[in-house]
């Protein structure tokens, strides 16, 4: 018998993609593993559908909860999970038939290494899963390290992974955070490993989603609000850096912003702006119109 990989998918209100998502992980190649539907309180249909997977193999294993955010459906699904490999899947993504198989050959062929992360490449998907694409971006086993993920801003999904299960025995997701907890867990892992294979094959699909949390919400959005569950984790060094470096890049964009706000203010289009708004302002056409936009 094989090792144990835990599949966590946490699913919220994804029903018209949980069926696909659920079948890429039964159509695995390789069998040894359970999958750990955490439900985090979906209004749609996820129940049914999670369920009717659930009566159809043992091996699905469905949780409810009240709704509290894809961390804490994760850390539910974490402590639920029995296996020795863990495997993150969002809802709304796939895997292709061999992840777990080639990721599982790579873990018994690291032995010099002794991996404890498998990493693949990626492929996207349309909404639809009729389209196939080309990643978004290239990375490298060489970019996969602590430095260029806390300095560069550098991030990947969870789901081109595979983790020993170990790895989070002290490690949870930051559920005071509404985006980037995956990349603070990036960060946590790094810290206590650099023990990564790397497998140059596309063994994930990753959905063009434009509801989802990734389209709304980026890394530069959030870095100055994962300073708090970082501090505990960085040395003081590290964590002055990365401060300081975070202050840059927002100083430089604010510098970049009032550039090109003091260009626009000299072009001929806003100095006409300026004059028809004084116009309409003087015959009394401006307060009639702000009403009626109003």
């Amino acid at each position: 018998m094989g090792m144990l990989v835990s599949v966590i998918v946490p699913c919220y209100n994804q029903g018209k993609f949980l069926n696909e998502t659920l079948e890429s992980v039964y159509k695995q190649t390789y069998l040894e593993w359970e999958c750990i539907m955490v439900d985090d309180g979906s209004t749609d249909d996820t129940m049914k559908i999670a369920q009717s997977w659930a009566v159809k193999d043992i091996r699905f294993k469905y949780f409810y909860k009240e709704n509290g955010g894809v961390s804490s459906a994760r850390n539910l699904g974490i402590e639920q999970a029995n296996g020795q490999y863990l495997q993150f899947l969002d809802a709304d993504d796939l895997l292709a038939p061999q992840k777990l198989e080639l990721s599982l050959d790579a873990f018994s062929l690291s032995n010099n290494n002794a991996a404890e992360i498998v990493v693949s490449n990626f492929m996207m998907i349309s909404i639809d899963s009729k389209g196939v694409y080309p990643p978004s971006f290239e990375f490298t086993k060489e970019s996969l390290t602590f430095e260029n993920f806390l300095y560069n801003s550098f991030s990947i999904q969870l789901q081109y992974a595979i983790f020993e299960g170990k790895l989070f025995d002290t490690i949870r997701f930051s559920e005071n955070l509404s985006a980037q907890e995956d990349w603070v867990v990036w960060i946590k892992l790094l810290k206590i490993t650099n023990k990564i294979d790397f497998i140059d094959k596309p063994l994930s699909f990753y959905r063009i989603n434009p509801d989802g949390r990734m389209n709304t919400l980026g890394i530069e959005d959030n870095q100055i609000k994962v300073l708090g569950s970082l501090k505990e984790v960085l040395t003081y060094e590290e964590y002055y850096n990365f401060s300081v470096n975070i202050l840059s890049k927002y100083y430089d964009s604010y510098r970049l912003y009032r550039k090109n706000l003091n260009l626009l203010k000299k072009s001929n289009s806003y100095k006409l702006v300026l004059i028809i708004k004084k116009i309409l302002k003087k015959i009394g056409v401006l307060k009639i119109m702000k009403k009626f936009l109003k």
